[in-house]
């Protein structure tokens, strides 16, 4: 029974061998897979009887022992859409079984992860990586701001036109000078929009008071103001410290069409405007920074108007040029009026225990039940890694330890290859001896 027990081991050593090097053979073939997570090999020893007097000759069995949670190393790429997750975690994917006759594309229903994230616009706008899967993430409202976390689903970026806005506020930070000089100019332009979406041009005048040396009259204009350029003046006073006393709102410290907002919690000091572009008025709120504060407009010592900066918040109407995503996994649409909107989030997928996912076609995942429940969360939360822009994950499969793992399969092979002839020259000798 011992030498047909040898046999029989050595035959099930020939099999663990023919399963250890066909792992082999997979993760070296794809040693230059993006996202591959490589397998290695576990032995496991079945006896068949053994005592303190008696030991036979059992079989070995192997099972695989994945890599999943192994990162691979991440290197820069030329796809300013390609993602990595440096950390732990899975993108959310979708694989698609059908298109429609528009040809859109319908997808599965069960849900797939990978750290395949080589992403790029496909021509119906998703996000697509190298394996034909479609990036999932939460959507956001573009008016709002707020993510909807409720549900992942495939990413679409829609690349119409940027919708123009018009100008609500202007914000002016600059310092008046304490002793102004005759020749010195006191006056800022801004390009604001209209509803439209057509730009005017907004000016800012600083006069000083004649006989003070803290009140100024601040006059507005617009080559497009109708009836008349002038939209209208307000009187703003200093501190003797330079920042601003107060917007005075008594007869005759407003003209026109200007008046001074009322003071709220937060101390704005801040006027509203009217101008009236193409036959339609617009109100437009001109911040002048804090009562008390120097983050707005000032008067300290100087003879020259020094301007910060001026802004804005309208916008001309825009064409789609592309999208961007940025490290915290916002996917923002660009448009070539320098705009860009935030309509997407991409979250990161983590799992209990990641070596215990179902291996799928194009280095997918799908979730079984030792894996744990599949929890979506910003990156760098709760044990989730971080994202790396403009960057991949390149195969977690060292080449070099495949080649001695190679080198030590066949040597284990060629052994038990060995006990088997051997084994069976002697069964021939035993047979021999009956004759």
């Amino acid at each position: 029974m011992s030498l047909f027990g040898a046999m029989n081991t050595a035959i099930s050593g020939l099999a663990a061998q023919s399963a250890a090097f066909s792992n082999i053979s997979d993760n070296t073939a794809n040693s230059q897979t993006v996202g591959f997570k490589g397998t290695n090999t576990s032995f496991i020893d079945y006896v068949t009887a053994s005592s303190a007097t008696q030991n036979q000759s059992g079989n070995v069995v192997t099972a695989p022992e994945y890599q999943n949670n192994v990162q691979g190393s991440i290197t820069q790429s030329a796809d300013p859409l390609a993602l990595a997750i440096d950390g732990n975690g899975f993108f959310a994917v979708s694989e698609q079984t059908s298109a429609t006759t528009t040809g859109q594309p319908n997808f599965s229903t069960e849900p797939y992860y990978t750290r395949t994230g080589d992403f790029s616009l496909d021509q119906n706008g998703y996000l697509v990586n190298s394996a034909g899967e479609f990036l999932n993430g939460w959507t956001v409202n573009s008016a709002t701001g707020v993510t909807n976390t409720s549900s992942l689903a495939p990413l679409q970026i829609t690349q119409g036109q940027f919708q123009p806005v018009a100008t609500q506020n202007v914000a002016l930070v600059a310092n008046v000078p304490a002793t102004p000089s005759a020749t010195s100019s006191l006056s800022s332009t801004v390009e604001v929009y209209d509803a439209e979406g057509s730009p005017h041009q907004l000016e800012t005048n600083w006069a000083e008071v004649a006989g003070s040396t803290n009140t100024w009259t601040l006059t507005l204009t617009s080559p497009d103001n109708q009836p008349t350029t002038t939209i209208g003046s307000a009187t703003v006073t200093f501190n003797t410290n330079g920042t601003i006393q107060a917007l005075p709102n008594g007869a005759g410290d407003t003209t026109g069409s200007v008046a001074v907002n009322p003071v709220g919690t937060d101390n704005e000091a801040s006027l509203a405007l009217t101008p009236t572009f193409n036959g339609t008025a617009q109100t437009i709120n001109l911040n002048l920074g804090t009562i008390g504060g120097s983050n707005g407009v000032t008067q300290f010592a100087g003879t020259n108007y020094n301007l910060s900066s001026i802004t804005q918040d309208g916008s001309a109407p825009g064409a789609f040029t592309g999208i961007s995503i940025a490290s915290t996994g916002a996917v923002s649409a660009n448009y070539n009026n320098g705009q860009s909107v935030t309509v997407a989030q991409v979250p990161i997928i983590t799992f209990e225990n990641p070596n215990a996912l179902q291996r799928q076609n194009g280095q997918a995942f799908t979730v079984t039940q030792k894996a744990g429940v599949a929890i979506a969360q910003s990156q760098n939360q709760n044990g989730a890694g971080t994202l790396v822009t403009s960057s991949v994950e390149g195969s977690n499969v060292d080449i070099a330890s495949q080649l001695s793992a190679l080198i030590v399969a066949q040597n284990a092979y060629g052994a038990n290859a060995k006990v088997i002839t051997t084994a069976n020259q002697m069964l021939q000798t035993t047979l021999s001896m009956l004759q």
